[in-house]
């Protein structure tokens, strides 16, 4: 190559020209819409900013989420580590610093304006609000540079670059909201947006430039005496009575106080914004809503570490002698897996309950929840309130430690590719779900739709999921990797918690509106099965390929 630039360049050709050929025919798409469908001078009626906002906005989000993967070297790295993403094969080029930090950023602010403005011109616009054209480009461009420095930069503890990004995410989202809802002129929104641009590269020249010459920064020594705290049972226990005990030690030292560590960091901005609206009921329980979500979510992020230390390195994804050679079976290395997520789970809640209590019986907030609560038990009983506020606790305990756990199969498996497309589909799917969420809540006629779908939606993943666990099961009872005591021992263990969750489900939701077939297709999907048992099969090949 005679240049930096075009040495870069070729990189991104080269690794995602299919994503970009992909973007390409989507603009292809809605100019054809535009150009050849409609008529000129065509009134189109999409309804209030949030239909629009499912119609244009959600496929847009979703191609400049790609750009941030691919221009931020996301799919690349490991986001929950501490060592810098900038993929360090780039390091030995000889060129500058400048030049590393530089043109990537200049090819993804490019890319993140022209996405917009080739939008803004080719896609179907509504004719009853006008649609901003400069500082929308800005935003973008803005965003995915700050995104580039944030992750690119080294950080002291494994999982602050997510907490780092996320906020920076909302932070960027709730801007826009902003200025959509006061209408805020374009001018002054440039004047905020275009410094932003350069400010973000001398940060990200600042985080490649440690990167580079390997200033990784090691936070871990503050938090030591909870580390010792949490390690108080091993450290007085130093002989293992077997290996799988060993290994299940292993497993928390290496990934388990991941979860608890990247909840306890995000724990304290969310509680702050939740006594800071204490006189608001709705703003209160909307906090009140993501508090509670906070660990299973931050959980689909933990996840990757618990299929990366799999390797036995956190720099690769298969596994290494070190990880084969040990005197257990894979389903024992699974085990020693899942006993790790239990703790790590139990480990992040405890802290959430524990906090959540203390800051509620603080401030204002507990004297409100307690009217609602007995305003609610006088339309449903109390009976029902307890069992649904249980159903609601235990189920975002078990939906946590099944982000920790579904997807341990992927990582298992030692394919780098579909680790990384795991981990980019998910975040796709978390920045897409609210804005059609949204488009439903406010279209009743898609809720028609999909209230009378719901029975088929229902059985189509039911089947889908009882042909893959009828798939996994004959492979593991043909491969002999457990045996068929455990096979059938976990089948029944999974039919009694179906069965159990189904009788609650009766006694809380049996009425007309909820016929008992739906029900029972309710309380098969939540109950992990087939991509559980599919763990011990993925270590299995890729233990001794």
């Amino acid at each position: 190559m005679r240049s930096p630039a075009l040495a870069i360049a070729w990189e991104f050709r080269q690794r995602h020209r299919w994503g970009l050929v992909a973007i390409a025919g989507y603009l292809l798409v809605v100019a054809t819409i535009k150009l050849l469908i409609l008529d000129p001078g065509q009134i189109v009626k999409l309804g209030d900013p949030r239909s629009f906002a499912a119609v244009v906005v959600v496929p847009l989000f979703v191609t400049f989420t790609y750009f941030l993967a691919v221009f931020s070297f996301g799919l690349a790295g490991d986001i929950a580590a501490r060592q810098s993403i900038y993929p360090t094969r780039l390091f030995t080029l000889p060129v500058t610093t400048d030049a590393l930090a530089g043109w990537p950023m200049l090819y993804g602010t490019a890319a993140a304006a022209i996405l917009w403005l080739a939008t803004r011109l080719l896609a179907v616009w509504p004719s009853e609000f006008h649609v901003p054209v400069i500082w929308p480009a800005l935003m973008a461009a803005s965003l995915l540079a700050w995104t580039q420095a944030l992750v690119w930069m080294p950080y002291g503890l494994p999982g602050l670059r997510v907490i780092v990004a996320m906020l920076c995410l909302a932070t960027m989202e709730a801007m826009v909201l902003v200025a959509l809802e006061f209408n805020i002129s374009e001018p002054v929104m440039v004047a905020f947006l275009a410094p932003q641009i350069p400010l973000a590269y001398l940060v990200a020249r600042f985080a490649v430039a440690r990167a580079r010459r390997g200033d990784v920064p090691d936070w871990r020594g503050m938090f030591a005496r909870l580390g010792q705290i949490a390690d108080v049972l091993p450290r007085r226990r130093r002989n293992f009575h077997s290996p799988a005990g060993a290994q299940t030690w292993l497993e928390w030292r290496r990934y388990g106080r991941s979860l608890p560590a990247m909840v306890g960091l995000l724990l304290p901005f969310e509680l702050a914004l939740l006594s800071a609206v204490n006189d608001t009921p709705a703003l209160v329980f909307l906090m009140l809503f993501i508090v509670l979500f906070t660990p299973p979510f931050m959980a689909a992020f933990a996840a990757a570490m618990v299929s990366r230390a799999s390797a036995g390195v956190s720099d690769s994804y298969g596994v290494t002698p070190f990880i084969a050679t040990r005197p257990l079976s894979d389903a024992a290395l699974v085990a020693a897996k899942l006993k790790a997520t239990i703790w790590s789970t139990v480990a992040a809640w405890t802290l959430l309950l524990v906090a959540l209590t203390l800051t509620l019986s603080l401030s204002d907030i507990w004297p409100m929840l307690i009217e609602g609560a007995r305003r609610l038990s006088e339309v449903i009983g109390t009976p029902r309130l307890v069992a649904v506020v249980l159903l609601l606790i235990s189920g975002l305990i078990i939906a946590t430690w099944k982000q920790l756990v579904q997807s341990l199969y992927i990582g298992l498996s030692g394919r780098e590719w579909l680790i990384r497309a795991n981990a980019f589909l998910l975040i796709v799917f978390l920045i897409a779900a609210g804005p059609i969420v949204d488009w439903i809540m406010d279209n009743s006629d898609v809720q028609g739709a999909l209230w009378d779908a719901i029975p088929l939606i229902l059985a189509i993943l039911v089947c889908v999921k009882m042909s893959a666990a009828s798939l996994v099961a004959i492979r593991l009872y043909r491969s002999r990797l457990l045996s068929d005591r455990a096979i059938v021992t976990g089948a029944a263990v999974w039919l009694v918690a179906v069965l159990a969750l189904y009788g609650l489900f009766v006694w809380l939701l049996s009425t007309p509106l909820f016929p008992r077939y739906v029900l029972a297709l309710l309380a098969i999907l939540p109950i992990p099965l087939a991509r559980l048992s599919a763990a011990p099969l993925a270590l299995a090949w890729n233990r001794h390929r």
